[in-house]
C-alpha cells in the first residue's frame, strides 16, 4: 500500500462515503444516458411517479435502508440496483485509495473503476455500451498515463490497439465463419479504453479474467434459464470485472505467471 499522510482508518471511510456519492451519480446516468435524457437537469426523481427527490432522501444508501426500498410519494418499489451501484462504487473508493494512498494515480484509477460500474450497468440493463461513454475514455487514458508511471503513453498507445484489435478480429473470425455478428462493436470500444489506462499487458489480463468469468456464468445462467448456445449475454460487466480485477491484482498475477508463486506465499 502506497504511504499515505492520513492514516487508513481515516482514508477508508471518508473514501467510501465520496464513492457511495459518486454512486449516487453514476445511478442517474445509468437511467439517463440510455435514454438520451440529460444528466444534470431536471433533479433526481423517483423513476414511476416522476416526483422530485428531496435531499433527505437522497442519501446514498442510507435513504433506501430507511424508506424501505419505496418511494415516499407514490410507494413504489425503487430497484436494489440503486443501492448496490451506490455501495460498490463507495467500495472501489475505499479499495482504490487503501492500495494507492492519496496520489493522482488513485484518482485516475478511481474514476476507472467507476466508469467501468456506469458501463457494466448499462450493458446489463440494455445491452448496449454508449459510445459517449468508452470513445472520449479512449484519449482521457492515453493522457491520463502521463501521470501512471507503471503503465507509460507508449504501453497505454499499445493497449488502446491490442484491446480493440483482439476483440475486432474475434468478431470478424467469427462473422466470416457464420455469417452472423457475434461481439458487438461497444465490446469492441469498451477494450480499447480499458487498454488507454492499463495497458496491453491489463488487455490480455482482462480477455483472460472476462472470458474465464463469462463462460462460468454463461453456462450456469443457460442451465438456470434452460437457453441454448444462442442465448445473448452481455460481455460488457465480464470486461469491467476483468479490468477491475487487473488493477489490483493484475501485476500480481502477471508476476506469478512468468515467475510463480514468491518464496513465502
Amino acid at each position: 500500500m502506497a504511504d499515505a499522510v492520513l492514516p487508513v482508518w481515516i482514508i477508508g471511510p471518508l473514501a467510501f462515503i465520496m464513492g457511495a456519492c459518486v454512486g449516487s451519480f453514476l445511478n442517474v446516468c445509468i437511467y439517463r444516458i440510455p435514454a438520451a435524457l440529460s444528466i444534470v437537469r431536471p433533479g433526481s426523481m423517483c423513476p414511476s411517479c416522476r416526483t422530485p427527490i428531496r435531499f433527505y432522501d437522497n442519501v446514498p444508501i442510507l435513504s433506501y435502508l430507511w424508506l424501505k426500498g419505496k418511494c415516499r410519494f407514490c410507494e413504489q418499489k425503487i430497484s436494489l440496483r440503486y443501492p448496490a451501484v451506490e455501495f460498490a462504487t463507495g467500495l472501489a473508493a475505499y479499495a482504490v485509495f487503501y492500495k494507492f494512498g492519496l496520489t493522482v494515480e488513485s484518482v485516475i484509477y478511481f474514476i476507472f473503476v467507476a466508469t467501468l460500474i456506469l458501463v457494466a450497468a448499462i450493458d446489463f440493463d440494455h445491452k448496449i455500451i454508449p459510445d459517449i461513454i468508452s470513445i472520449p475514455g479512449i484519449p482521457i487514458g492515453l493522457a491520463a498515463s502521463f501521470m501512471l508511471p507503471a503503465i507509460g503513453f507508449y504501453d497505454a498507445c499499445i493497449g488502446v490497439l491490442v484491446g480493440g484489435g483482439i476483440l475486432y478480429a474475434l468478431a470478424w473470425g467469427y462473422h466470416a465463419a457464420t455469417g452472423k455478428e457475434g461481439m458487438g462493436g461497444g465490446d469492441i470500444k469498451l477494450l480499447a479504453m480499458i487498454g488507454a489506462f492499463i495497458g496491453w499487458q491489463g488487455v490480455l489480463v482482462t480477455i483472460f479474467i472476462s472470458s474465464v468469468m463469462g463462460t462460468l456464468i454463461g453456462i450456469l445462467v443457460m442451465l438456470i434459464l434452460r437457453k441454448d448456445l444462442k442465448y445473448a449475454i452481455p460481455f460488457g460487466p465480464f470486461l469491467a470485472a476483468g479490468a477491475i480485477a487487473h488493477v489490483f491484482i493484475g501485476p500480481e498475477l502477471i508476476q506469478w505467471y512468468l515467475y510463480g508463486m514468491p518464496s513465502g506465499y
